[in-house]
Formats: structure tokens, sequence, C-alpha cells
């Protein structure tokens, strides 16, 4: 997987709205990371920006966003998420938030393509692939990974909920269980 951009931001959080000094990184597959530290250990979160990006302004088209301390506002970057939510962030520069725009605008849009050597053609992954196979007729069989988590937030909110409707039947399972007592 290719690395398009990488480097540090400020992210604003989602609850308390605080500025956190952020590494991020930009893969070629529209996945937009951001780790605690630059050694890339554990990510704090992660974007698909291909699936949920709608669109990318910087600087002054940000009228509504405040920056942190010490930081213009020709630094902002704010990226719109499907769901309605949007992603700020903040640059060091002017120059590094327009970079990061022109970055983001482009994993969004440009399709994931593979090189075949041998047939000098390029094939394009699909978007939610991480094991893609594919057969070509002169040079046979070719696998290409594509790293991806296998578990959503989507699946995490399934389980949450799955959790919460199970203690509910549990606990009216229970206090049934105990009825025919009550009238003894």
């Amino acid at each position: 997987m290719a690395l398009l951009k990488s480097g540090w931001l400020w992210r604003q959080t989602s609850v308390l709205k605080r500025w956190k000094l952020n590494w991020c990184d930009l893969w070629i597959d529209g996945s937009f990371v951001f780790y605690q530290t630059e050694s890339r250990r554990d990510y704090e979160a992660k974007v698909n920006l291909k699936a949920t990006c709608v669109n990318v302004k910087s600087g002054l088209e940000c009228p509504n966003v405040c920056p942190p301390e010490s930081h213009p506002r020709e630094n902002l970057l704010v990226v719109f998420l499907r769901d309605g939510n949007m992603l700020i962030l903040c640059a060091n520069s002017e120059d590094e938030a327009l970079a990061w725009k022109l970055t983001l605008m482009e994993a969004k849009i440009n399709p994931v393509l593979t090189y075949n050597p041998y047939d000098d053609t390029y094939q394009t992954i699909p978007i939610n692939s991480h094991n893609a196979v594919y057969i070509m007729p002169s040079t046979g069989t070719q696998h290409v990974w594509v790293h991806r988590d296998s578990y959503d937030d989507s699946f995490r909110e399934q389980i949450a909920l799955g959790l919460l409707a199970g203690m509910a039947a549990g606990a009216a399972m229970r206090s049934l269980l105990w009825m025919p007592f009550w009238f003894c």
C-alpha cells in the first residue's frame, strides 16, 4: 500500500472539542489514519475517505471554526463526512494546509490501481476489498492484498446494541422466573 502524505496535524476531538496533535497518514486506498506518535503503533481514529468524504475545505472557506491558539484561520482544514459530521484539522502553515487539502481531494476521487508489468495495463481495486484475486488470460492468477480493518464502526454498534438488548431481556426473564413464588 502506498502512502500519499503523512505529517503532524492538529485534530479537534468530537466530544470535548479540544485540539490534539496527531501524526496523520493518508494512504492511497483513501484511509486517513490518526496516531498519537510518529511510530504508528496504535491508531486513535481512522476515516475511509473514498466511502465517507463529501467535501474538503481549507483556510477562509471555514468561517464557523475556531483554530487552536497561536494558529491563524488560514491553517484550517475541514473534511465533511457523509453522516453529517465534520473532521476539523489544523496544519502548521497555510501552504501545508493547502497541500493536505489537495492530497485529501486526490485520495477521495482517484481509484486505486495495480500495475501489471506483463501486459502493461492497470486494474482497479474495489474500494471495500481486502483480498482481491484477479485472473488474467495471459499471465495467470495475480493476488493483490489490500489491508483493511475487518471490523468497522457499524459492527461495533451492532455488538453494543446486542449486548444492551441481551441485558434487558435477561432482566425481564429474571423477574418473570420469580413470579410463581410471589403468589405462594
